[in-house]
């Protein structure tokens, strides 16, 4: 059985760098009509127009990403102290604007909300906490409003995120897996974290990348199948964990990224 027919093949619209008119084309010459949908132009203050045209397409919406303007990916420490609902001074802003993208995400009739929330870590009681409160009180906005709240995988390692989601223990709370992001961050190994998180999983980002070798520093992202994923083992993986969702092809580095996103989906299809 090809991977087509196992699983909806997406790309994520961020990726692109283009206008919705633009990534349109670029999906409909890719034969692609799956999408996961970034909100970020959509809670611009021109956003109405981003969605309608988003609504003039054929799109079958996998999920919704927010993303907040604060975060810093320049380092890894930059990322760690501005990721996702990590500052205390932006979370009631953080915590507002979730709730407006939650209700865009119904609007669009989509079941998944994504993004990064930030360095999970359960060790430090007092940090512990506030996250837990924190992703419960987004998980119940999502839960209000029938949409599910995934986490993106990353910046931990597979051990402490089913720490983190099983003491979490929120029916209305999965994981959006990105085995990439385990090498960039250089926390874990894609094939023995999908094992560990297979049942939390719900979306999967299609994404490679190789591992540094100065510690501190990122791994270096490149075109699905270049890289230390191993793919086909993990799409593998993903079969023999019964997972039935999309997956979502991103890329966010390089200068060809279209064509970088066209390679990936063939060679998903020759999997």
């Amino acid at each position: 059985m090809k991977c087509g027919d196992k699983w909806d093949i997406a790309v994520c619209s961020w990726s692109f760098q283009r206008n919705v008119g633009e990534i349109a084309a670029a999906m409909k010459e890719m034969g692609v009509e799956h999408i996961h949908l970034a909100l970020a132009p959509a809670l611009a203050d021109n956003g109405r127009d981003y969605l309608a045209e988003v609504k003039k397409q054929d799109w079958k919406i996998t999920a919704t990403m927010l993303s907040f303007d604060y975060e810093d990916y320049s380092t890894l420490e930059t990322i760690k102290t501005t990721g996702g609902i990590t500052p205390d001074d932006k979370w009631e802003s953080s915590r507002a604007l979730f709730e407006r993208a939650v209700g865009l995400t119904v609007e669009l009739g989509v079941p998944y909300i994504t993004f990064h929330v930030g360095f999970l870590n359960h060790h430090d009681k007092a940090y512990a906490e506030k996250f837990y409160f924190r992703v419960r009180t987004l998980a119940e906005i999502a839960r209000a409003a029938g949409v599910m709240f995934l986490l993106e995988t990353g910046q931990e390692t597979a051990d402490d995120l089913l720490v983190f989601i099983e003491t979490l223990a929120h029916p209305n709370v999965g994981l959006n897996f990105d085995p990439a992001n385990l090498i960039l961050y250089n926390t874990d190994e894609p094939l023995g974290a999908i094992r560990k998180l297979a049942k939390y999983v719900r979306h999967v980002h299609i994404k490679d990348a190789v591992r540094t070798k100065v510690k501190g520093e990122w791994g270096s992202e490149v075109p699905w199948g270049d890289g230390d994923v191993n793919p086909f083992v993990f799409l593998n993986e993903l079969a023999a964990a019964g997972y039935t969702g999309a997956i979502s092809v991103e890329r966010e580095a390089g200068s060809q990224r279209t064509k970088d996103i066209a390679l990936a989906v063939r060679r998903l299809r020759a999997y």
